[in-house]
Formats: C-alpha cells, sequence, structure tokens
C-alpha cells in the first residue's frame, strides 16, 4: 500500500501541478483586459500644473532673494527704521510749526481787530467825556467870563441869547431875580 501511495503520489503532483498551470494561464489571459479596466489615473495635467506654481514660487523667490532688504544686518534694519521714523517725525514737527505760525498770525491779525474796535470805543469813551467837560465848563465859566467883560458887553450878550433889546432883557432877569418886587 505504501508503493501504491507512492505511485498515485507523483501522478497526484502531476495533476495538481497542471491544474495550477491552468489557472495561471487563464489568470495570464484575463490580464491585460484586467490592466485596460483597471488603469491608473493620468496624473500628467495635474503635475503640469504643480509644475508650473512650482516655476511661479521659483521666479518669487529668486526676486525675494534678491531684495535689498535681505542683505541687510539687523543693525541696518534698524538704522533704515530710526531714519524713516525721524523722516516722519521732522515732517511732522513742520506742519506742526506751520500750524503754530498760521495760528499765531490770525491771533495777531484778530488782536488788531480788538485793538482797532477798543480804540473806536476808547475814541467815543473820550470824546463823550470832552463833550461833557466842555458843556461843563461852557455853561459854569460862561456867566463868570460875560460879567467880567469890558463896556457892558454882558447886558448885550444876555440880550442876545434872551432875544430882546437889552432894556427888556434887563427887566426880564430883574423880574427872574426878585418876582416880588416886579409886581408891585
Amino acid at each position: 500500500m505504501a508503493e501504491e501511495h507512492n505511485a498515485s503520489e507523483p501522478a497526484q503532483a502531476f495533476e495538481d501541478l497542471r491544474a495550477e498551470v491552468s489557472v495561471l494561464r487563464k489568470a495570464i489571459e484575463a490580464l491585460p483586459d484586467a490592466l485596460a479596466h483597471n488603469r491608473a489615473p493620468d496624473y500628467s495635467p495635474d503635475f503640469g500644473v504643480l509644475g508650473q506654481g512650482m516655476d511661479a514660487i521659483g521666479v518669487s523667490l529668486e526676486n525675494l532673494q534678491k531684495h535689498p532688504a535681505l542683505k541687510m544686518t539687523p543693525e541696518q534694519h534698524g538704522a533704515a527704521i530710526a531714519h524713516a521714523g525721524s523722516g516722519l517725525i521732522r515732517e511732522a514737527v513742520q506742519k506742526f510749526d506751520r500750524a503754530t505760525q498760521d495760528a499765531d498770525r490770525e491771533r495777531y491779525n484778530l488782536a488788531n481787530m480788538i485793538g482797532t474796535a477798543r480804540s473806536k470805543a476808547d475814541q467815543r469813551f473820550w470824546l463823550t467825556i470832552a463833550v461833557s467837560i466842555g458843556l461843563f465848563v461852557g455853561f459854569g465859566v460862561f456867566p463868570v467870563v460875560m460879567r467880567a467883560m469890558p463896556f457892558g458887553l454882558d447886558s448885550a450878550t444876555a440880550a442876545v441869547i434872551m432875544r430882546a433889546n437889552r432894556w427888556d432883557a434887563g427887566m426880564a432877569l430883574m423880574k427872574d431875580g426878585n418876582p416880588d418886587a416886579g409886581r408891585s
């Protein structure tokens, strides 16, 4: 039995081999159809777009590398920032100075206008004072001066003021001076 088993073993192994080869042959024959149906997607357009993007990035990087700011040291950056800041401050100070000068000029103009208005008001005040003093002195000093006039000019002046002749003016003055004596 061991011999029968031994003889059938190679035949069985050959049959197993033949079945395996047959399966492999069918698989190899089906391979082109399977490859056609299960083909990997074509990435070449995507790779083209990626390549163009990489080229653009490369150009941008080259331009950035050429920029003078990348070649400067930190100290040089600090000096450039300080210079720009001082320029801005200088400009602001100049504008502020101009605004201050404009404000001073306008203040001076307003002071002149106010001064002119004050001088007009002062002029009116002093004119009023002068007229008042003139009237006071005129009415107060006039009778004294007229009394001291020679040649009877005082009575002539009284007659002119009263619009009468000297006699009637004198009578009117006496009646006014002593009303009781003028009735009798």
